[in-house]
């Protein structure tokens, strides 16, 4: 978030109720990663708990790189009603109050987009049909007799050559765009200390395994969410941008729906609101019922 970005409206509070009833069976996994700022020390209360910390929302909006109607339905409000809850169960509180807000919280959320794999491209189709005509010119080229065929086999060859080296650079492209929105992806998502440690991995090794996982998790499109928190009155009366803690965390698109599984999702990463996770971690995601209760507005902002 860059201090020349227009203040967004910020949404003082919200209050709902969730209930969420586990069933163990073949739990989802949620890959969850937060940092925190060295500078950012939550107080405690003699009793062991933390000190309430108030919040306003900002709209950070729907980041979905494709269509989905499970996310396409849920507008902001919907969407940081259900997340307002687990933050208050953390000791997050909306306010009324911009003079008292100690937070803002930018909410993001969307579906990331799967790259396509080169085996699947027409540039593959077209390595194939070249290799097999390479295949054939040599074949053609060994068993010529007359001139005018050794010609022809050449021909053939020097052309299925030229179509092969054609095909390789265009793979070679897909590939290499491939890696970039796995890099995209691994950066939104919170696999960037995955994707850094495993940069070097060799195949069939550990970390080539671990390498494997993660690329096997990026490229399947995700639902994610994205919750960036910043200090409230250092942006409003300094103007300046001062980082606290955020949260990413994702799930599978495939066998999932956005908008029946963010509150299981937010709950499940609230434990890790306002701390550093120490890298990217897999937490299972348990089949429940959620229940969000009626909503209860304390009011808008706009923010200059």
């Amino acid at each position: 978030m860059k201090t020349s970005r227009p203040f967004p409206a910020l949404m003082i509070g919200i209050a709902a109720v969730l209930a969420v009833s586990a069933r163990a069976a073949d739990p989802e996994v949620i890959a969850i990663a937060s940092k925190a700022s060295k500078d950012y020390h939550r107080k405690k209360l003699p009793d062991g708990t933390f000190q309430p910390e108030t919040y306003a929302f900002g709209k950070g909006d729907n980041l979905g790189a494709r269509v989905d109607p499970t996310v396409d339905r849920l507008d902001f409000m919907d969407v940081a009603r259900t997340i307002a809850v687990p933050l208050a169960e953390k000791g997050y509180v909306p306010t009324q109050d911009p003079k008292t807000t100690n937070l803002l919280i930018m909410v993001y959320w969307g579906t990331t987009q799967a790259p396509e794999y080169a085996t699947e491209s027409s540039s593959h189709d077209l390595a194939q049909k070249a290799t097999q005509a390479q295949a054939a010119a040599v074949t053609a080229l060994r068993d010529a007799i007359k001139p005018q065929e050794q010609r022809a086999a050449q021909a053939e060859l020097a052309d299925a050559d030229s179509q092969l080296l054609t095909a390789n650079i265009a793979i070679q492209a897909e590939n290499q765009r491939r890696e970039d929105t796995d890099m995209r992806n691994a950066t939104l998502l919170g696999y960037d200390s995955w994707w850094v440690a495993t940069n070097s991995a060799m195949g069939g090794s550990p970390l080539g395994r671990r390498r494997a996982d993660m690329e096997a998790e990026l490229e399947e499109d995700r639902y994610f969410v994205v919750l960036s928190a910043f200090d409230y009155q250092a942006l409003v009366r300094q103007k300046k941008t001062r980082f606290l803690w955020e949260v990413r965390f994702s799930i599978r698109e495939h066998g999932n729906a956005f908008d029946s599984r963010l509150a299981a999702m937010v709950a499940r990463a609230s434990d890790y609101f306002g701390r550093d996770s120490g890298g990217l971690q897999h937490v299972d995601l348990p089949e429940g019922k959620v229940e969000i209760g009626p909503v209860k507005s304390l009011g808008v902002v706009d923010g200059k």
